[in-house]
């Protein structure tokens, strides 16, 4: 026979030696509780129980068997469709085998019964039963929350990549981020500005069907995006077939190096051109494209632009105009900086001055100057010797200047120098 385990309740044990004592402990007890001996027949319950499950009395009288208790139960529909008289018998043998596990009741009407069962020191078994309807349906509504709450956030995260392909990357992580107010005012800062365009765009399509020159005019700007993304610009905006970049905001690396980093993305973006062209004439495209930019520096006017209803994150000013006078006046295929640009810039490209030029909306005559190629691209093809330490830079162009005119120059520079050593 099974080892039974003696329980705590005051009213099981020895000491218990009236009625009435017995009366006010079971009416003190949280939840409902029954009695039931070692041959499964009731010995006593509380209150509780009567009004959890609404039985007759007669049923719950000491001396009645369990088993009836449970016939009335499944009569009302408490144990659902089924074998009933296996869920019965289930029932009853959980009563002699007692788990330290507790279970659930469902009522028909919709509550919920924890069901808890211990071995008490005469064999019998102890059933307590407390109402946790109102927890479950606590739990139940937390995780119902916490459901909708993830299906929210799975649809803001859908959004959110979709309003990621409308935004720079800059812009997107100022917005959500929040490191910005959409409700900022503009500002004045120094900003490089990239403005690119396709030369004779509409000639070199003209013969396209419009489902062909949507797929021409997106690989195009895709590659070209993807090397601005490389390089840290902010995209602006896209014009048909031109793009208005810029950088400098919202993140900066310093005036000279924005300008530095946005020649070096331009000149990335015409050898891509170049790789591009051949693939274009394989697709069948006659006149493959050939772009112009043009790059200014200088401070310019920031932030949100439009109505109380829809912002544009922009740039205005003159640097604007001036970088797409500039794309204008280029050659396909070539680079034109400003001044300032090329001031900026000039320890890491080659650039030629290009004679003024009067540019629409600006009274004076503008100078501007082509780029031919980075000092280490250049390097490389040997077209210029450059030499660099602490204090010293030797910069030779083998394109422009006679050989033995360079050498007459070094030779009187290593004088003055051996000179100075005396």
């Amino acid at each position: 026979m099974k080892q039974r385990q003696a329980i705590n309740a005051p009213f099981l044990k020895d000491e218990i030696d009236s009625a009435e004592q017995l009366k006010v402990v079971l009416e003190h007890i949280t939840g409902a509780l029954i009695y039931t001996d070692r041959h499964m027949n009731i010995v006593c319950c509380n209150n509780n129980l009567i009004e959890m499950y609404g039985a007759p009395l007669d049923l719950l009288r000491p001396g009645e068997p369990y088993a009836a208790f449970l016939n009335w139960l499944a009569g009302r529909g408490y144990y659902g469709e089924g074998d009933v008289d296996a869920l019965i018998a289930d029932r009853l043998d959980g009563l002699r085998n007692p788990s330290s596990k507790s279970f659930e009741d469902h009522t028909p009407d919709g509550r919920i019964y924890r069901v808890w069962r211990r071995d008490a020191v005469d064999g019998g078994t102890v059933t307590v039963m407390t109402d946790v309807t109102e927890q479950k349906q606590a739990e139940r509504a937390v995780l119902e929350g916490r459901r909708q709450a993830e299906q929210t956030n799975r649809k803001l995260a859908t959004l959110s990549s979709k309003l990621s392909k409308y935004l720079s990357p800059q812009i997107y992580q100022s917005v959500f981020g929040r490191d910005q107010n959409v409700e900022i005012p503009s500002k004045r800062k120094k900003l490089t500005v990239f403005f690119s365009d396709i030369a004779a765009f509409t000639e070199a399509t003209d013969d396209m069907e419009p489902e062909e020159l949507t797929d021409v005019l997106n690989h195009y700007l895709s590659e070209m995006s993807g090397i601005a993304f490389r390089y840290g610009a902010t995209i602006d905006k896209y014009i048909g077939d031109a793009m208005l970049l810029f950088f400098g905001d919202p993140e900066t690396r310093g005036v000279k190096e924005d300008a530095e980093t946005c020649v070096k993305m331009a000149i990335s973006m015409q050898c891509r051109m170049r790789e591009l062209e051949q693939e274009w004439r394989d697709r069948g495209l006659q006149r493959p494209f050939h772009v112009r930019m043009g790059i200014s520096t200088g401070f310019c006017t920031v932030g949100n632009f439009g109505s109380h209803d829809r912002f544009d994150y922009t740039i205005i000013g003159r640097e604007v105009n001036l970088a797409a006078r500039l794309q204008s006046a280029a050659e396909p295929g070539s680079i034109l900086l400003s001044y300032e640009t090329n001031a900026l810039v000039k320890d890491v490209v080659l650039t030629e001055p290009q004679p003024p030029i009067t540019l629409k909306g600006f009274a004076r005559l503008i100078n501007s100057y082509r780029i031919v190629d980075t000092y280490d691209e250049l390097a490389k093809d040997d077209r210029v010797i450059i030499r660099e330490r602490d204090g010293l830079r030797v910069l030779v162009d083998l394109t422009k200047r006679d050989r033995r005119e360079a050498i007459s120059i070094l030779e009187e520079v290593l004088s003055r120098l051996k000179e100075r050593l005396h």
